[in-house]
């Protein structure tokens, strides 16, 4: 039975496999770990290591004591992450803006954080003012060489209901010195920017897409894609593999915790593609991705 106006109920805890330690990429390649949710780890031989979104607190919430909960553990535990050079934060919504854990990453390792355009004033307030604030399509250096570009997405930025659209959202390409491509989506509703992206942006050797969060599609599809969108964005990005993400750790949406990998087998039935292609990781598990070297 449905909870009234929130959909199929989910676990209250699921406890994931213990996947091996991450260790750092053979030349010529990256490893990834998937966190959850929105949160990965990227090592790049000779290059940064990088976190996307990350969040270890118990909920994603302005509150300690209510919002959206987690469903599982991390998928690494904070004592155990290795030294972070930066970290690309898409935008400023509780779950992929978590000021708790941004802060105890900055008393740890120091990094500096990427951004889009005017999120720097909120992290700011909370003593995180090692940021740079970018536009669209606009550069940083990384370690090592690298360079990441904040990209475009269909969605909006927001903390309170006062400040919707009031600061920048988008995704990133990084680009590490010895060639090849990652793309991190953030957050985003299907549209034409993907082409755009995988046009100017691209080819990719690897694409990080969400999944989840998508029902009902009447109000979610202006925000978050349905796994059918996620392949269609998997094609128009010419990314040569992808790892879902955005799903299983928080419900945020009114879908089952298992219905986003269930939808995405089906569209990539449909679509031909091999469900190798486009994967579900595991919660803390780590996939060492060839890069093509130019």
């Amino acid at each position: 039975m449905r909870e009234r106006n929130r959909g199929t109920p989910w676990p209250a805890w699921v406890e994931d496999p213990a996947y091996p330690a991450p260790q750092p990429p053979p030349e010529g390649h990256v490893a990834v770990t998937f966190l959850g949710h929105a949160s990965f780890l990227l090592r790049f031989h000779n290059g940064p290591t990088l976190l996307t979104d990350p969040i270890w607190s118990e909920r994603c919430s302005p509150f300690r004591f209510a919002g959206p909960k987690r469903a599982r553990a991390p998928g690494l535990a904070f004592d155990a992450l290795p030294q972070i050079d930066a970290v690309l934060l898409s935008h400023n919504h509780y779950d992929h803006c978590d000021i708790p854990t941004l802060q105890r990453l900055r008393d740890r390792f120091g990094m500096p954080i990427l951004t889009g355009l005017e999120n720097g004033k909120l992290l700011a307030r909370h003593g995180l003012k090692n940021v740079a604030e970018l536009d669209w399509w606009q550069d940083a250096p990384l370690p090592g060489g690298a360079t990441a570009t904040y990209l475009p997405a269909h969605h909006v930025g927001a903390r309170t209901l006062l400040d919707r659209g009031r600061t920048l959202w988008g995704g990133f390409a990084i680009r590490p010195a010895q060639g090849g491509r990652i793309y991190f989506t953030g957050d985003s509703a299907w549209g034409a920017h993907f082409e755009e992206i995988g046009h100017f942006a691209g080819p990719f050797d690897l694409a990080l897409l969400p999944i989840g969060a998508y029902e009902p599609r009447w109000f979610m599809h202006q925000v978050h894609m349905n796994p059918e969108e996620s392949v269609r964005a998997f094609q128009a990005l010419r990314t040569r593999q992808a790892l879902a993400m955005h799903f299983g750790t928080f419900k945020l949406t009114q879908e089952a915790i298992d219905e986003p990998a269930r939808a995405l087998a089906v569209a990539l039935a449909a679509a031909g593609i091999p469900e190798e292609d486009f994967v579900v990781p595991g919660c803390g598990q780590t996939f060492v991705v060839p890069l093509t070297v130019a």
